[in-house]
């Protein structure tokens, strides 16, 4: 079995929940023809983040 993700980065939760309500019809179709079983939609929050020139160290 095979295992992947797909990311997508959203101001918040209401602009990741509109993305989804727009585009589930076209994955729930891709699916069907591409996979074995239906795909799993799990949200992911960021945990950390660093921006490029952005030191670790403190102080």
């Amino acid at each position: 079995m095979i295992e992947f993700g797909v990311g997508g980065a959203f101001p918040d939760d209401a602009a990741r929940q509109a993305h989804l309500s727009r585009n589930l019809g076209a994955l729930q179709a891709a699916a069907a023809e591409l996979c074995v079983a239906a795909p799993t939609i799990e949200p992911a929050d960021i945990l950390a983040a660093k921006l490029p020139g952005q030191s670790t160290r403190s102080g």
